[in-house]
């Protein structure tokens, strides 16, 4: 073990010589980068990047919500920039058929107008350090993985305590490579966060599902909050008291253009990706997660959209619910394509291959170590291939299905509460649980989780073996005659979840008798029996997955190390903060040759009368387009909109700075291009891509079309 450590942490304090714009690099050791990143042009120091004793670009970007975006402090008054889409929520939030801030755009002229976004969180890291050797002291190759798990969450919980001790601070401790190497974290998070600025979304999402992980793309692809905090700039729950944050540091905003070959690099929190996932895990990935996604989502939002396009107040109430749903099933598909024309499959089957020749050309010393790893990998996937299905089934036409299922779960907390007998936690309990229960049925049509529940139920019977099917299917076949749709007639007709006056008078007066026999909440506790019965049966082939993992990637950079002692590895995203750099550029398809920029001239070009839902033009934009008065961020009287950049970047990523090699914002990222979307699991040097918003652009719809000056003059523009 302290072998397979030494060896991990030379390679995560190393030079790689790779193309650049492969990498997710930590931050603290970016140093061991400066070389590269300066001769590509990165004009600053690897401790204005990061450092924990002065203020660095680390505490100018931010994740939001616990993980699912990036933003960028770009003021001295806690004015932070993310993507239009990080916002959605927020932004349909607050709409209404008599407010559309989704439709007309949303702009703050003083901060008494900025609205408030309860449970929107903005968490800084503080600071990160490498605690691999004392979790692994703990650990011994004899432990089981249950033990082995044990002991890692006893030794981070005492590690946690100890690095954030009395402070309002937060400790996590990660695993990086698949369980050999552990990293501590401490954040700070902010509670009161507030919508500054939002174009429509004929801008902010302009292009729309159509354009979705395309390239040549015309989105502005922005909104602005502001972080606030107490009196005394620590974080604080929402209060008129409250002011706004100052930060220690912010990015200053460059105006000067991008050209070809500058220098890029992006900040921020990406989620997940499989880099070392072996064939078995592609295969996985394809034929099941990403089919059964597709087929599922696809059936879902026909469904939605049907009802969306009859009613503004639905489409309202459900924009948000419908956008998250259409990004992850339009990935998938993409995901698939990439994945089959790169062959991965195959490329992942030639490492499994090396691997093994590696390991048989010292037997001896290497097959204790890593001989079994593969055979365990295989082994787990083919272990729990029948519940991978089930799990995903589950997932996507059950608990991502109707909102009843969802709503019910939420519930079983108040029948603890019963089953105590306690009064004031019943009544705290059901108190809490009213305005949950509000924020639900007002963005709730009954019509649409009705057809959802009918449709879902039917797809997941005629998918799932019996014995994976919730108990709520016996009641279906004994006194419904198996009619799923007469089921539904009568569950929601009496659920209190599925009415709000049925739930305001339950919660008003809760008993347990009630909830017990209400069929929308038997029907949700029943889907969780499932679920947990599945995650049991899973145990055992995830602990072979685990423990072959971990084997494999050790003895995989074991294995590249001994051909290059200066290779340095980055591990997965994991929803922590990582720095990629590269350039700026197009790229090659074939005989196609894509720019590296659009403007507006070919936002124009795309209206669309006949889709105005994605391809719709505001008459402003067209009268600025028209005059050419782009002020001081056009480019000889072009409105450049986006550009792209070789960084490497997923999702979490979304929201995050571009910046130039001076520190300066040029961009926010927001996407990556349809051809390399398997990127996630094998970074493709030559196609890959991250579309961003060109901050001219931003700065142009804040300005010009908005009006918005007041948000400008907080800003730093560098003009030269």
């Amino acid at each position: 073990m302290k072998k397979i450590l030494a060896i991990l942490l030379i390679a995560a304090l190393t030079f790689q010589h790779v193309k650049a714009d492969e990498g997710m690099w930590f931050l603290a050791f970016i140093n061991k980068n400066y070389s590269q990143m300066k001769a590509m042009g990165f004009k600053l120091s690897p401790k204005d990047i990061y450092d924990i004793n002065h203020s660095s670009m680390k505490d100018a970007v931010v994740t939001l919500d616990g993980g699912s975006c990036t933003a960028e402090l770009v003021s001295p008054y806690g004015l932070i920039l993310t993507n239009h889409h990080c916002g959605y929520g927020e932004i349909q939030a607050h709409s209404s058929v008599e407010h559309d801030y989704l439709t007309d755009g949303f702009w703050a002229k003083n901060r008494s107008e900025e609205l408030p976004n309860p449970g929107k969180t903005v968490t800084f890291l503080v600071r990160m350090e490498d605690v691999s050797e004392r979790v692994n002291a703990e650990l011994n190759d004899k432990m089981t993985e249950e033990e082995r798990s044990l002991s890692i969450r006893k030794i981070s919980e005492v590690i946690q305590k100890e690095a954030v001790g009395p402070t309002h601070y937060t400790a996590q401790v990660r695993s990086f490579f698949k369980g050999n190497n552990f990293y501590l974290f401490v954040y700070e998070t902010f509670t009161d966060v507030r919508l500054v600025g939002a174009p429509p979304s004929s801008i902010g999402k302009y292009g729309g599902d159509t354009d979705n992980w395309m390239w040549p793309r015309h989105t502005g692809d922005f909104s602005i909050f502001r972080i606030y905090c107490g009196p005394d700039g620590k974080p604080a729950d929402y209060s008129t008291d409250n002011v706004p944050y100052r930060p220690k540091h912010f990015f200053p905003i460059s105006i000067k253009g991008v050209k070809e070959n500058d220098f890029a690099m992006i900040m921020g929190y990406p989620g997940s990706t499989n880099r070392y996932l072996t064939s078995w895990g592609v295969e996985e990935t394809i034929e099941n997660e990403n089919a059964i996604r597709i087929e599922v989502r696809g059936m879902k939002q026909n469904i939605i959209k049907k009802y969306m396009d009859k009613d503004p107040k639905t489409r309202i109430q459900y924009a948000s619910k419908y956008s998250q749903s259409t990004n992850y099933y339009k990935y998938s598909i993409g995901q698939n394509k990439a994945l089959a024309e790169l062959k991965v499959v195959d490329d992942k089957k030639a490492i499994e291959k090396n691997f093994e020749k590696w390991i048989k050309e010292n037997k001896a010393e290497r097959a204790p170590k890593y001989g079994e790893a593969l055979d365990l990998i295989k082994k787990a996937y083919k272990d729990k291939s029948e519940m991978d299905k089930v799990q995903n089934y589950w997932f996507e036409a059950l608990y991502l299905g109707p909102e009843v299922f969802g709503s019910g779960f939420q519930l079983r907390r108040l029948q603890g509460a019963l089953a105590s007998g306690d009064k004031e936690a019943i009544e705290a309990t059901a108190k809490g649980m009213e305005g949950q229960m509000d924020e639900y049925f007002k963005n709730y049509n009954v019509q649409v989780d009705k057809e959802l529940f009918v449709s879902m139920l039917t797809l997941y019977r005629d998918k799932i073996s019996k014995e994976y099917l919730p108990g709520f299917y016996e009641t279906i076949d004994t006194e419904f005659g198996k009619d799923i749709q007469k089921y539904a007639d009568k569950l929601y007709a009496t659920s209190i979840l599925t009415d709000q006056s049925r739930a305001k008078a339950f919660l008003a007066n809760p008993d347990a008798a009630t909830l017990e026999n209400d069929l929308g909440y038997k029907a949700a506790v029943s889907c969780l029996d499932v679920y947990f019965a599945l995650q049991e049966k899973m145990d055992a082939p995830n602990a072979l997955l685990g423990k072959g993992m971990r084997e494999f990637v050790a003895g995989w950079i074991q294995m590249e190390e001994e051909k290059d002692k200066n290779k340095l590895y980055y591990p997965d995203a994991n929803s922590t903060i990582r720095l990629t750099y590269g350039t700026v550029g197009g790229y090659k398809v074939g005989d196609k040759v894509y720019d590296y920029t659009t403007d507006l001239k070919g936002l124009l070009a795309k209206e669309d009368p006949k889709n105005p839902e994605e391809f719709s033009v505001p008459d402003r934009l067209k009268e600025l387009y028209k005059s050419k008065d782009y002020g001081p961020y056009g480019e000889n009287g072009r409105m450049v909109v986006c550009f792209t950049s070789n960084n490497d970047i997923t999702g979490g990523n979304s929201g995050s700075p571009v910046l130039n090699g001076t520190g300066e914002l040029i961009g926010i990222a927001f996407d990556g291009n349809w051809e390399a979307m398997s990127g996630d699991i094998n970074f493709d040097n030559k196609l890959q891509k991250t579309i961003n918003v060109d901050i001219r652009y931003v700065l142009f719809i804040i300005d010009k079309y908005a009006g918005a000056k007041n948000l400008i003059d907080e800003m730093t523009i560098v003009r030269e």
